[in-house]
């Protein structure tokens, strides 16, 4: 442990050692009737990536959400986790009620949106990260990361959607700006029109200069960072 300890100081201390990249790109599930899961997560509007197999007793498919660096693998033989293990899956979204709608549209079950009880972390409800009490709809001021909306497969594997629309500072290189597709873009746009629509009234003068606010605000909110008044 203590050698572990001091290797791992090491690494993060000496310049000399190069930094190398980790990505999580892959979560595996586990289900109990891969056909099942397979139309399942094709009818949410995930990319299907791969379906192959090696006689009767290995099978591996993988998915991956919209937008999203990471997929997911479900198969025959690919993991000993028991089917509907895996629960707090979280998929970020910019608009919760937006892609419950979508979900719902799919012929998907979706709980109603809900927000926290302002951090109680003893209550009924099902467990997540903010607590364990529910309060119905998402959050009122559509802070984010608190407006929540859960599903679950078929084998109860739990997935939560969570809207996040600024990150917490130190969460994304401020230099560094970009959006997982154009229905992310169109909803940052938007949010900085209707900030931008603040600005002006408060100046009492149209901006001709908006497409740098614009660019400003949407850099700033997705960095974590002060937005501009």
């Amino acid at each position: 442990m203590v050698a572990n300890e001091v290797r791992s100081k090491d690494a993060t201390t000496d310049a000399s050692v190069a930094r190398v990249d980790t990505k999580l790109e892959v979560i595996v599930i586990a289900v109990s009737d891969v056909d099942r899961a397979k139309e399942f997560y094709s009818r949410l509007g995930w990319r299907l990536d791969a379906d192959f197999g090696s006689g009767a007793d290995f099978r591996v498919i993988q998915f991956t959400p919209p937008g999203s660096a990471c997929s997911v693998i479900f198969g025959k033989n690919v993991t000993p986790a028991a089917p509907g293990s895996a629960q707090g899956l979280y998929l970020i979204v910019s608009d919760v009620e937006a892609a419950r709608a979508e979900l719902l549209a799919r012929g998907v079950q979706v709980g109603e949106a809900f927000h926290d009880a302002a951090g109680v972390f003893t209550g009924p409800d099902e467990p997540y990260l903010f607590g364990r009490r529910r309060v119905s709809g998402p959050d009122p001021d559509r802070s984010s990361y608190r407006s929540f909306a859960p599903f679950h497969d078929p084998d109860g594997n739990g997935w939560l959607l969570q809207e996040i629309t600024t990150r917490l500072a130190g969460r994304i290189d401020p230099a560094t700006t970009s959006f997982a597709s154009a229905s992310d873009l169109a909803s940052a746009l938007r949010r900085a029109e209707a900030a931008h629509g603040q600005h002006e009234k408060r100046t009492g003068q149209r901006d001709e200069n908006w497409p740098d606010w614009y660019a400003a605000y949407m850099v700033a909110e997705q960095a974590g960072t002060e937005l501009p008044k």
